[in-house]
């Protein structure tokens, strides 16, 4: 939660000192906003396609820390497999914060500080997935009670579209548990080739013989669901199966 609470505050840093003087004060530290505001907006094509513009490029920068092709090889968890997705995001955030407070100066950058507290302290969520959302749905009513109307639709079915993207194929872990200790390496190899027949891509697998333990990390295909996968994995013959064990994040 702290991640969230301390990119929310970052475009007050650069202002600080700047705060006392110029807040308020619409001639010297924020000017008009350059957009058209309110519905008027929806017809100002300029600042729509440079908008449009700024979270590809924001998304696409996102992407290329996140998908960094080292990333894969350090991936002990299900968060991890997940933690791409949320740069990505974490990166489109930016950039709403970004044109809001080129928009309307230090004004905005005070009150996503105060946002961001807010969220830190009083909202309570399982995983930094949600955090985004909270965060993303929080600066588009902001932008949208700002007069940019045209920019906070834009943000909110620019994430509808990368949420949709990734979690229609979720990372999920399994677990299996009470392998034959002489046929470990057959029973790995026998659920990675089904796996694999499934089409689900694996990001880790570990191996822990002493426990007689295998662990997969991978993304169901788009069009399967756990319960089909699991009935494949029940089929696998006798003397190579165990214990199933899932999480699904």
């Amino acid at each position: 939660m702290a991640m969230g609470g301390i990119l929310l505050q970052l475009p007050v840093l650069a202002a600080t000192s700047a705060i006392g003087q110029t807040l308020f004060d619409g001639a010297k530290g924020n000017p008009a906003p350059s957009a058209a505001l309110g519905w008027a907006g929806f017809l100002d094509l300029r600042f729509m396609a440079e908008s449009l513009g700024i979270l590809l490029l924001a998304a696409m920068l996102g992407a290329i820390i996140g998908f960094h092709p080292a990333t894969k090889r350090r991936i002990d968890h299900l968060e991890e497999a997940d933690m791409a997705h949320v740069f990505v995001m974490y990166a489109v955030i930016g950039a709403v914060i970004g044109v809001a407070v080129r928009e309307y100066g230090t004004v905005v950058g005070v009150v996503v500080f105060g946002i961001g507290g807010l969220i830190r302290v009083r909202s309570s969520t399982d995983s930094a997935r949600d955090t985004v959302r909270l965060i993303t749905v929080t600066l588009a009513g902001l932008i949208a009670g700002l007069g940019l109307l045209p920019f906070a639709v834009m943000t909110t079915l620019f994430a509808f579209a990368l949420i949709y993207f990734f979690d229609t194929s979720p990372a999920c872990r399994i677990r299996i548990e009470g392998l034959p200790m002489d046929r470990a390496a057959d029973c790995a190899a026998a659920y990675r080739e089904l796996l694999k027949v499934h089409r689900c891509k694996i990001i880790a697998e570990h191996q822990s013989l002493e426990k007689k333990r295998i662990e997969f990390v991978f993304r169901l295909p788009r069009r399967s669901t756990r319960d089909h996968l699991d009935v494949a994995l029940s089929g696998i013959a006798a003397d190579l199966r165990g214990d199933v064990d899932w999480e699904i994040s």
